[in-house]
């Protein structure tokens, strides 16, 4: 079973705690554990980064070919770089830079490839085409168990 991530990239205060508190409860350990994430900063980082420590294989879904200098917070650049040399398979999509068409695309990708998807989400619609909202719509519509992570009353930036 695969399982994917998508979320917000900017997490309040006790939300990463939540997210990683549930992975340690539900997600196996070792090479069974196979996670597909298109490894932002924020939520993709942190399920990315759990699922290798825990011994899972990680799939990447990249929205296009120069992501990773789009990603400017703290350390994410280097993290970034290190879960794609970390990836079983990296799967990018056709675009040259970062556009919210190649998010989308990456995050109907993304879906297909996993059996059941998490959102570090707030329930709130998508800020851009492509944002976390979008994904989750496109997993229910396709059938996929969803698991959203928030804390009720929370609110992001």
């Amino acid at each position: 079973m695969r399982f994917g991530v998508t979320g917000h990239r900017m997490l309040p205060p006790g939300i990463a705690d939540r997210a990683m508190d549930h992975w340690r409860r539900v997600l196996p350990t070792g090479p069974g554990l196979r996670g597909v994430s298109s490894l932002a900063d924020g939520a993709d980082q942190l399920f990315a980064a759990h699922v290798l420590a825990a011994g899972g294989t990680l799939e990447a879904v990249l929205p296009s070919a120069d992501y990773g200098g789009s990603l400017t917070a703290d350390g994410s650049r280097a993290r970034f770089e290190d879960l794609v040399r970390a990836a079983v398979s990296v799967i990018t999509m056709p675009f040259a830079e970062p556009c919210e068409q190649g998010f989308l695309a990456a995050g109907h990708a993304l879906v297909d490839r996993c059996d059941h998807l998490f959102a570090v989400w707030d329930g709130l619609p998508a800020r851009g085409l492509g944002g976390t909202a979008d994904v989750v719509a496109y997993a229910r519509a396709q059938g996929r168990p969803v698991t959203v992570l928030w804390v009720d009353g929370v609110l992001r930036d």
